[in-house]
């Protein structure tokens, strides 16, 4: 009787095209994945995959084996994790992909007491503003906002990105204090440039009543970064339109005060993404409900939301 693991080797590698991809997946090196395809193929007296430098394909036999049990194999992984005992402590090593100001400030400092509940688990994490492929990078989990969902991936809301206009003390000073979104068309406006697109970015606020006006600001200042543009607004050099994550650290120290209170655009929500594997690895599962947790706990949802003035 065949193994899991050499099904799921087998499974994965056809689905993402060879060994290095389902290795990074499910936590392997190639080698492995190929000797449990290999030992797959002996025990079934025939040939799955047509090897090539370039890449797998399926023979006819590989196909049908495919066709047979992929529908299967997350029946089959649930109901094994359903009656096993785990006994083991997660380990292993965590990668994790976020952005650098967000993860800064929200993430690194629920690890002193990830690490300590979990000292198995060795922590991988890149800072990068950047969407990445959870499954063909070999990332355990991401956590960003507007992820396209590759097949395999699963979102777990965890906050709004609500964005809101803010400016420092010492611009605002002086100046007459806007009343609507409309009002920001007179100030400096440090703007945000898409490397996608090369396009600025340009923002429809709306209030609680389900108002809505167009936030046109002044191009003072073109850059690509939400923590560029953070730090420009801190330096008294316009008015940011920005994340609530990025402004509410220096809202708190009143280094950036906000203006129009209650308008503000949503960009949809910040999500904790993660393979949507049946049989999650210990680590990847206490890590999610780490997460959570602590955004619970800390109340970041509300904190996050650009409804509340």
């Amino acid at each position: 009787m065949e193994t899991l693991a050499n099904l799921e080797s087998f499974v994965r590698s056809a689905e993402l095209g060879g060994f290095s991809a389902a290795a990074r997946q499910l936590g392997l090196t190639p080698a492995a994945i190929s000797r449990n395809v290999a030992l797959l193929e002996k025990n079934l007296g025939t040939r799955l995959f047509h090897r090539s430098t370039r890449k797998l394909t399926l023979t006819e036999s590989g196909e049908r084996l495919l066709l047979g049990i992929r529908d299967h194999l997350d029946g089959l992984q649930s109901a094994i994790s359903g009656v096993a005992k785990d006994d083991g402590d997660p380990a292993g090593v965590l990668k994790v992909s976020v952005a650098l100001a967000f993860g800064m400030e929200y993430l690194l400092p629920l690890l002193p007491e990830f690490m300590q509940r979990y000292p198995h688990v060795r922590i991988d994490w890149q800072f990068d503003n950047r969407q990445v492929d959870l499954v063909a990078e070999g990332f355990d989990a991401a956590i960003g906002g507007g992820f396209e969902l590759s097949p395999g991936v699963v979102s777990r809301t965890l906050a709004p990105a609500h964005i809101i206009a803010v400016a420092s003390p010492a611009y605002v000073k002086g100046r007459r204090k806007p009343t609507t979104p409309q009002d920001l068309s007179e100030m400096d406006g440090i703007v945000m440039r898409s490397a996608r697109t090369g396009r600025v970015r340009e923002w429809t606020l709306r209030d609680a009543a389900g108002h809505t006006q167009h936030a046109q600001l002044r191009h003072h200042l073109v850059l690509n970064d939400p923590a560029a543009m953070t730090r420009a607004a801190v330096l008294g050099l316009g008015v940011a339109l920005i994340a609530v994550p990025d402004a509410l650290p220096f809202m708190e120290r009143g280094e950036l005060v906000r203006l129009v209170p209650k308008w503000y655009a949503d960009a949809g929500p910040i999500s904790l993404y993660y393979a949507s594997r049946t049989l999650m690895p210990a680590k990847t599962r206490v890590f999610v409900d780490h997460v959570v947790e602590s955004f619970k706990a800390r109340n970041l949802a509300e904190r996050f939301a650009g409804s509340i003035g």
